[in-house]
């Protein structure tokens, strides 16, 4: 398999970048560089901008049927590349085997999939008094994507923008670059038309920047850190564009009195969990009744227990590395500031034990964790439940509030009813219900600091179009 890369991808072609640097890709397992690719120049953002922008009148005018036969044709292309696709997100982001395949891999099937459906029917046009209201493409879109999920969150962006007309240039995270090229792969294979969808690799100061501020680039969507989110908006502001932010989370896990309580603890730790913890979903508060507390946090210990760290390919790994050295320091500054602020730990820890090679922190519980603390407050990105009591209701819907983020969460308990009514109380994105399992097709997105718009299904498709209304 061919992981270093030379080329970007530019109307069509795979074309030599301007600059002549490259970046090292690093397999967080092993900490072997085991690719390098190119580190692009704003020179290379404007020829991708270009190459976009001449693609765009003929994109957006290409008819509905079309738009999803493309669409069809790359998910046929990415099918078949599935098992290479999973081994390089292995390699590349230290993802588990099995995990790659069915989520890293798996879902931007289905999300792909359902944008062809949708492009195949368009939101007809809409009649208002002696008005003829259209939906259009907003244009040339620069998606900038994360490093946690490196082929959804692009397929999430692209195929959404692709089914409503716009053309795009991607930038990939740096840290795991190495799908995107798989992606392109098969975006030659599907046969699209040169220059709608354009490639560019490099670091976020240069070329992220580049593209967020480029005149001729109509809409940023961008899913990052709420800190990097914050300077693409400026950097759009400047020219009045459109921006899509998907920011972090830290998202609250309501276990009720009258709850399954192993059924809720086994979830929330395998949400907060999930990915090594490399989630901005992540339910990384644990709000446990009081009553419940005690047997909950014995629960937890045991639970967390079990997930074995090791080797993304061997069958037995549950958690594999965290993605860079920085950020396996970075998650374990914030579990000793968490105990220094009164934490208890329950399991694992800073001195846990973990593999000799690779960037491994273990699954940590603590407990006791102030509200307002930093372990409660801010998002760590890694295998970290802070688990927090409350004494009723009106109290854990406060707690769970007491946020600048707002993107997911979770409530459980024995009468449904009753949890609806707490999830409509929490302000966030989106809630689960006793484990109420993800929907690729709901609209996907947060409130305050957690971003604006949407992704995914009809209300993701609407993000790239702008409304024209003709008066008749």
């Amino acid at each position: 398999m061919q992981l270093t890369r030379t080329e970007i991808h530019l109307g069509g072609r795979w074309v030599r970048p301007d600059g002549t640097g490259t970046i090292p890709v690093e397999n967080p397992a092993t900490e072997e560089t085991i690719a390098e690719i190119p580190a692009c120049t704003a020179t290379d953002v404007d020829r991708a901008v270009a190459a976009a922008r001449a693609a765009f009148d003929g994109w957006a005018d290409t008819g509905p049927a079309d738009r999803a036969a493309a669409l069809d044709r790359l998910h046929d292309a990415l099918a078949s590349r599935a098992d290479a696709l999973a081994e390089t997100i292995g390699r590349e982001l230290g993802s588990p085997r099995k995990f790659a395949a069915r989520v890293q891999v798996g879902l931007p099937l289905r999300v792909l999939r359902g944008y062809a459906d949708l492009a195949r029917q368009p939101a007809p046009a809409e009649t208002i008094g002696n008005s003829l209201v259209l939906r259009e493409p907003v244009g040339v879109v620069g998606a900038i994507t994360p490093w946690n999920y490196p082929l959804h969150q692009v397929v999430a962006k692209l195929a959404a923008a692709l089914a409503a007309g716009c053309t795009v240039v991607l930038k990939p995270s740096e840290l795991t670059p190495l799908v995107a090229y798989q992606l392109f792969d098969a975006i030659d294979e599907a046969g699209l038309p040169p220059g709608v969808v354009n490639l560019v690799t490099g670091t976020g100061p240069v070329v992220g920047a580049a593209l967020a501020g480029h005149p001729d680039v109509d809409m940023v969507s961008f899913t990052g850190s709420t800190a990097v989110g914050r300077q693409i908006a400026h950097l759009a502001a400047d020219r009045i564009a459109r921006v899509a932010l998907e920011l972090g989370g830290k998202s609250a896990n309501i276990v009720l009195d009258d709850a399954d309580l192993t059924t809720a603890v086994k979830a929330g730790i395998g949400n907060c969990f999930v990915n090594s913890g490399q989630t901005c979903t992540a339910w990384t508060r644990m709000l446990v009744h009081r009553t419940r507390y005690a047997q909950a946090l014995e629960l937890a210990a045991d639970i967390a227990a079990g997930y074995r760290l090791g080797d993304p390919f061997d069958p037995a790994t549950r958690l594999g590395p965290l993605v860079s050295a920085t950020q396996r320091d970075r998650v374990r500054e914030y579990i000793a500031r968490g105990l220094a602020d009164g934490g208890r730990l329950v399991t694992g820890g800073p001195d846990a034990p973990v593999p000799d090679r690779g960037h491994f922190v273990a699954p940590t519980v603590i407990a006791d964790v102030d509200p307002d603390s930093a372990l409660a407050q801010e998002e760590v990105f890694g295998p970290v439940l802070a688990v927090i009591p409350f004494d009723d209701t009106d109290q854990a819907v406060a707690i769970a509030n007491n946020s600048r983020y707002g993107l997911a969460g979770a409530v459980f308990a024995g009468d449904e009813q009753r949890a609806l009514a707490v999830a409509r109380r929490i302000r966030t994105g989106s809630v689960d219900v006793n484990g109420g399992s993800f929907n690729p097709l709901a609209p996907f997105g947060g409130y305050k600091q957690s971003g604006i718009g949407r992704e995914l299904g009809v209300h993701g498709l609407a993000e790239f179009t702008q409304l024209k209304s003709i008066q008749r």
